[in-house]
Order: structure tokens, then C-alpha cells, then sequence
């Protein structure tokens, strides 16, 4: 500070020494959070992704045009190149619709990952311009998260006012997804871990953090999500590996588990709260026996917290007691193994053949899944191995770049054995490698190296660094050498983020929550925020110099000296950049705009067709306009042209959806089903191909569940019966001859 106060005014001296409020900030990043998470859900809605994403989008670029007029110009870019290279990976996304087999769902693909790319960098740029408002990013998660899954419980506790319509057992509200919420309470977790184990802060805060954790536990336990246990398993190793604070953390964790433990176990005995098919009635009553043990949870473990904060605070353990303690704890955890591992061991299948079993389970593609019920915790079976599976099949015949940003969905069709409606692979590294090969799986792995170079910086995990890039230009050998860093409290809260996107990270390898942006946009926070803080002693002069810049444009206004000086002081360089991000915020923003309002133009014609065939039709032409890539616009526009008395004009641009997608077999089946009006004859090929790409559209299960399946199978019949002698329909290596009594045509449009 002495160095800097002969080059500072005053002012800007008490503005930085100053203790700054965080309560603010720390509600504004939670009702970030909460906004994104209500709003979006499981991000499978387009009209809610749409307004997030430009959201997000917009007020990304707002912040870090901010920051570009006001930051000063000196030090390093912390967090450049993971930036770039995100970005890259939305530019290769974007690109890929040149051959993606639908490329209307690459393009939606692309502009999420501008959002998230917008997001990640202004964790950048905040850790640039804020970097002392760090404490508001985890308290803030903390907030967001015990906010999510308090009402997460409030659907179990008042079924019929908040979830009617939920017939699992499972919680997954707000998200309409299990695994999500599971994983939300995962990551909040791990900011209740800093927040419980901190010695800096307010005794108050520290002591809400036990209740928090119980909350988020039970959340977590009454989601049955494996997938997000094994990630905070992943997360708290590594936080109790890396930092130093364990026993307080242990406290918070024990704590927190012992009671959701407890209240989950009495949950999982209750039929109404752990089964599926249970009345209204019987899911109400049962609700608010949870709701009032919820209720006594909570007040104990508030008053556990205080009490651990209050016998701390007075007198803190000796060095004996701490080591006695550690003990206890690693004792219990080699119990927990060993019994763990007897079990096992005296297993009608043996402890190897427990193991090859539970092996064979995981990776079995025909593996019957686990019931949503409590006993899916304990199953290792999974249908993950049957997406990962169909993914890798799709990679084998796409390996350079893929079939295209988010094509998995349409590709799988050719290889998926059963009927059921998948979007996503399940995992983040199949999922790349099906939709952008070998190409987008280099561009991760880039991130994923120029991430973790970057955020080492501000962590220094085990206390150890690589050197740097200018040491090894010099002559120096690489290396990973020893440097011990002193614990700060920033530090400490740099390594929890740390395990946030560590516990992010583990789970997206297993499920598809990189999707979910209420998830998503948590790590995405904790990346950016690590990647652009750079060292930990190296911000102070920036700040001052930031707080100065500050203080001479309010002067400059003060003074009434007019807004043009005050831009002045600015300089030509910061305005043309500032002007470009918000350039390139606005584009992005209005291309994430226009499936959506492709999507409103198309519902609007099919609204007025019956009315207004006119303007129906311009309805439909600009539907097409707005979105392009869009099969289902194309589709609609020859609906509309074909009601209108157009057929000829609607079977040409019938034609065209099939040119823009060939690879997808709804166009080929609505141009056959357009064609078995005029020429059943030649719908026979087109039918064929829709088969061809889609299989299981008339396998006997589909055939005895979906209406659609029946539809496409007398479509097929038809076709063949105008084409010639009977034929026997084939599908991949089994036959089906038509079906005895089958049910009528149903209804076309």
C-alpha cells in the first residue's frame, strides 16, 4: 500500500482500503442464478432458451464493455486463450451445420454455446475488474442452491399446489430432470463446505451453512441421483485433499449427512414419498410429515452451528485434540471400507465376482435399468452404456468432424435398438465425439489444458506449480516443482471453486447437465472467474488504478465538463473496443433470436390457415426466411401450400426439406406421405428411406405403444401394394409381415 499511496489521490486510497459490502453482490449472483435456473429449466424449452441465452448473451456483453472502458490497460490477459478456445468451440458448433444431419439443431447448439461462452467470460473479466468480490460468487452458488432445492423439498411437502402432475418419486422440480437437481445440490454443497469451514467471515453465516448442508443433502438423496453422489464424492476429495481446513469441513459434512441420513431413511420407509403410482391424497399427508420433520431439522442443525461456531470461536482445539480428531475420522473411514468390502466378500458372488458383476452391469448396452425407487442407489445397472454405445457407433462413421453439433439425437436413430426418444448421449466426451469427431474433441482437450494452466495459477493445488512458459524459454527443464503458497482466505475460496467445477466436470462425463443451464452457468462462473484471476498477489495495483480511473470520470462529470470530456478521458482505443463486444453481443443475441421467432411465425401459420390461407402461407414463407436450416418450417410452409390447393409447389419444397436434411427420416416420410396421394409409387423409395434411417419406427414394440409406428408401418404397406407384388418388410436383420387387425390409417395433415 505505501508504494501505491504517492501515486493515488487520497480518496481513491480510502476507497480501496475500504471494506466493501458483499451482500449485494452476493444476491445479485444468486438471483442470477435463480432467474436461469426457474426461467430455463432443463433447457429443453425453445422460447425459455431463447430469452436466457440472450440474457446472458446481453448482459455479458454489457459487463465486459464495461470493464473495457473502466479496467486499466497493464498486466497480463489472465484467461485469454481458454476463452478463445470456447469460443472456438462455438465457431466449430456453428460451422458444422455446413454438414450436420440437422443442422436447424446445430445452429440452436451454437448459439448456447455462445451464452456459455459470454457467461465464462465474464468470470473473466469480474475476476479482472472485482476480484475481492469472490466471497459474493460461492456464498451466492450456496444461496442459489439451497433456494433450488428448498423447493426442490416444497414439491414433496405440498404436492398438489406445487407438483400435480409429478407421478415419480424422485424429486425433479425446478428442472423437470432428477439428475439436475442432484447436481445442484452437489455443487452447493461444496460452497457449504468453504462457508461452514471458514475462519474469516461472520460466526453467523459460518453457523447456517450446517443447515444449508442438510438441505442440500436430503435434496440430493431424495433425487436418487448416483451420478451427482459420485461427483461431490469426487468434489470432497478433493476439497479435504487440497485444503487445509478439514476438520471444520468435516464438521459441516457430518453433520449435515447424519440428519438428511436420518430424515431420508424415514423417507425411503414411506411408501407415499418413495413409490410411484401413489394418490394425491396419500402423497399430500405424507408431504407434510416431511415438511414438519424438515422443519425440526433445520432449527437442529441451526443450533448445532451455533454452537460449533460459539465453542470455536472462545477457544480453538489444541493441536492434540485436532490430531486425535483426524484420527477418529480417517478410523471411520477405513471401517466404512472394510465393512464395505466384507460385504462384498461374503456375497453369494465373492468379492472379484461382485465386482465383475457390478463391471458387466455398468457397461451391458442391454442392461435392464433401475426403477426409480430409494433401491437405485445401490443398482450399478445403467442405460448410459446404450447411448454411449449408439454415440461411439455414430463416431465410427463420422470420425473426422462428426455428424454435427447436437445431431446425436437424429443420427442415433439408424443404430438405436429400442424405441425410446433420447436427445442426448448421457456424456459429455461421447457426446463430442458423435457430434464433432475427432476435430471437436481436440478443441475440448485444448480448453481443457489452457483451463487448467490458467486457473493454476490462483490455486497451486498441493502446493505446486508448472513452471512458466517464460522460465522455459529461457532454458528451463518443464517440471512440476514444489512452491508452498500461504492459505489466505482468497486461496482457500480459489480451491472450493476449484472442486465446483471439478464436481461439474465428473458429472458431465456421465449425464448430459452441460445442456442444463442452471447447472452449467454455475461452473461456467467458477471456470471463468479461476482462468482470469491469475496470481493472488497481483490485482491490488489494478484495482487502485481502477478506482482512480473511476473517481476522475465522476470528477469530469462533477465538474459539468459534459459527457464528451468525460469520453474523451477514455480514449478512441477503449471506445472502438467497448463498441465491438457490444457489436458482437447484439449479433450473437439476434441470431440466438431467430429459431424462435421462425417458431412463432410457423405456430401463427398454422393458426390462421383454416381463415386466412393468404396469410398463412406469408406466415409460413417467413417462418422459413427466419430459420432457414429449419426442417420443421419447411415442412409446415408445404402443409400450408398443399391445404391451399398448391400441390405441385408443396411437394417441391417437400423436396427441399429432403435436400437440406437428408440424413433425417421425417422429411423422407413427409414426402412420401405427400406422394402416396398422387403416385403411391414413387412414395415406395422415399418410405423405404425414412425406414432405412429410422428402423425401429416399425419394430413390433413400436408398433404395440405408439400410434405414430402405425401410421408409418400402413404408409409402408401402402407403398409396397402400389409398387408391385406383396413384398416382406424389412427391417435391419428381422422381417415383419403386416400385421393381422392392424389398426386403421391414422389421420394425416
Amino acid at each position: 500500500m505505501p508504494k501505491i499511496a504517492g501515486r493515488l489521490p487520497r480518496r481513491s486510497i480510502r476507497a480501496i482500503a475500504r471494506p466493501q459490502a458483499s451482500w449485494w453482490p452476493t444476491l445479485l449472483f444468486a438471483g442470477i442464478l435463480c432467474f436461469v435456473t426457474f426461467y430455463a429449466k432443463g433447457g429443453l424449452n425453445l422460447e425459455s432458451m431463447t430469452s436466457t441465452e440472450m440474457s446472458l448473451t446481453l448482459a455479458a456483453g454489457i459487463t465486459i464493455a464495461s470493464a473495457v472502458l473502466l479496467a486499466p490497460l497493464a498486466g497480463r490477459a489472465y484467461g485469454a486463450w481458454p476463452v478463445g478456445l470456447l469460443l472456438s468451440f462455438a465457431v466449430l458448433s456453428a460451422v458444422s451445420v455446413a454438414w450436420s444431419v440437422q443442422p436447424d439443431e446445430s445452429w440452436r447448439d451454437a448459439d448456447r454455446l455462445l451464452a456459455y461462452g459470454a457467461v465464462f467470460a465474464a468470470g473473466v473479466i469480474l475476476a479482472h475488474i472485482a476480484a475481492d468480490r469472490w466471497r459474493a460468487v460461492l456464498g451466492g452458488i450456496a444461496l442459489a442452491a439451497v433456494v433450488v432445492c428448498g423447493f426442490a423439498l416444497l414439491t414433496k411437502v405440498f404436492p398438489g399446489e406445487l407438483a400435480p402432475y409429478n407421478a415419480y418419486a424422485r424429486l425433479e422440480e425446478p428442472y423437470g430432470y432428477w439428475n439436475a437437481i442432484g447436481l445442484t445440490a452437489a455443487l452447493g454443497a461444496i460452497c457449504c463446505m468453504w462457508l461452514g469451514a471458514r475462519r474469516t467471515g461472520h460466526p453467523l453465516m459460518s453457523a447456517l451453512a450446517y443447515p444449508a448442508m442438510g438441505v442440500l443433502l436430503l435434496t440430493l438423496l431424495l433425487a436418487f441421483s448416483r451420478g451427482a453422489l459420485a461427483a461431490l464424492a469426487v468434489g470432497l476429495a478433493l476439497w479435504f485433499g487440497v485444503l487445509p481446513l478439514r476438520l471444520r469441513g468435516a464438521a459441516v459434512l457430518v453433520a449435515g449427512a447424519l440428519a438428511a441420513g436420518a430424515l431420508a431413511a424415514w423417507a425411503f420407509s414411506t411408501d407415499a414419498l418413495s413409490a410411484e403410482g401413489v394418490s394425491a391424497a396419500g402423497r399430500a399427508s405424507a408431504g407434510h410429515q416431511l415438511g414438519a420433520l424438515l422443519v425440526a431439522m433445520v432449527a437442529v442443525l441451526t443450533v448445532v452451528g451455533l454452537a460449533a461456531g460459539f465453542l470455536t470461536s472462545r477457544r480453538a482445539p489444541s493441536a492434540r485434540a485436532r490430531r486425535n480428531a483426524g484420527a477418529l475420522l480417517w478410523s471411520l473411514i477405513a471401517l466404512a471400507l472394510l465393512s464395505f468390502a466384507g460385504a462384498l466378500a461374503h456375497s453369494h458372488r465373492g468379492f472379484t465376482g461382485s465386482i465383475s458383476h457390478a463391471v458387466t452391469s455398468l457397461t451391458d448396452p442391454n442392461a435392464k435399468p433401475p426403477p426409480n425407487t430409494p433401491s437405485r442407489l445401490t443398482a450399478v445397472a445403467s442405460v448410459r452404456s446404450r447411448y454411449w454405445k449408439e454415440a461411439l457407433q455414430i463416431f465410427a462413421a463420422h470420425p473426422t468432424v462428426g455428424a454435427g453439433a447436437a445431431a446425436y439425437q437424429t443420427a442415433r436413430m439408424r443404430y438405436r435398438k429400442e424405441t425410446l426418444q433420447v436427445r442426448h448421449a448421457h456424456g459429455f466426451i461421447v457426446q463430442t465425439l458423435a457430434d464433432l469427431g475427432l476435430a471437436g474433441l481436440a478443441v475440448v482437450l485444448a480448453l481443457l489444458a489452457s483451463w487448467m494452466a490458467a486457473a493454476g495459477r490462483a490455486t497451486h493445488p498441493f502446493n505446486r506449480r508448472w513452471r512458466s512458459w517464460r522460465e522455459m524459454r529461457a532454458g528451463a527443464r518443464p517440471s512440476w516443482r514444489r512452491v508452498p503458497e500461504r492459505y489466505s482466505p482468497e486461496r482457500i475460496g480459489m480451491l472450493s471453486m476449484l472442486c465446483v467445477v471439478v464436481v461439474f466436470g465428473a458429472h458431465s462425463l456421465v449425464d448430459w447437465t452441460w445442456y442444463v443451464p442452471g447447472n452449467a452457468c454455475v461452473a461456467l462462473l467458477c471456470a471463468g472467474w479461476l482462468a482470469g484471476r491469475g496470481p493472488l498477489s497481483s490485482k491490488r495495483r489494478a484495482a487502485a488504478v481502477q478506482v482512480d480511473r473511476t473517481l476522475a470520470l465522476r470528477r469530469a462529470l462533477a465538474r459539468r465538463e459534459g459527457l464528451v470530456a468525460a469520453v474523451r478521458k477514455l480514449g478512441a482505443t477503449r471506445l472502438g473496443a467497448a463498441a465491438a463486444v457490444l457489436v458482437a453481443a447484439l449479433l450473437a443475441a439476434w441470431s440466438q433470436w431467430q429459431p424462435q421467432r421462425s417458431e412463432d411465425a410457423r405456430q401463427e401459420a398454422l393458426a390462421v390457415l383454416a381463415h386466412d390461407p393468404r396469410g398463412a402461407a406469408a406466415a409460413a414463407s417467413t417462418a422459413v426466411s427466419r430459420d432457414p436450416l429449419s426442417a420443421e418450417a419447411l415442412l409446415t410452409l408445404a402443409y400450408v401450400q398443399r391445404t391451399s390447393g398448391r400441390p405441385t409447389l408443396a411437394r417441391a419444397t417437400l423436396q427441399r426439406a429432403v435436400r437440406l436434411q437428408p440424413s433425417n427420416p421425417q422429411t423422407w416420410l413427409a414426402l412420401a406421405r405427400s406422394d402416396l396421394a398422387s403416385d403411391p409409387r414413387a412414395a415406395l423409395p422415399e418410405v423405404q428411406a425414412a425406414v432405412f434411417l429410422n428402423p425401429e419406427s416399425i419394430a413390433p414394440e413400436a408398433l404395440a405403444k405408439e400410434p405414430e409406428a402405425v401410421e408409418i408401418y400402413n404408409d409402408y404397406v401402402e407403398a409396397l401394394r402400389a409398387a408391385g407384388p406383396p413384398h416382406t418388410i424389412r427391417t435391419g436383420s428381422a422381417s415383419h409381415a403386416p400385421a393381422k387387425g392392424s389398426a386403421p390409417r391414422a389421420s394425416r395433415r
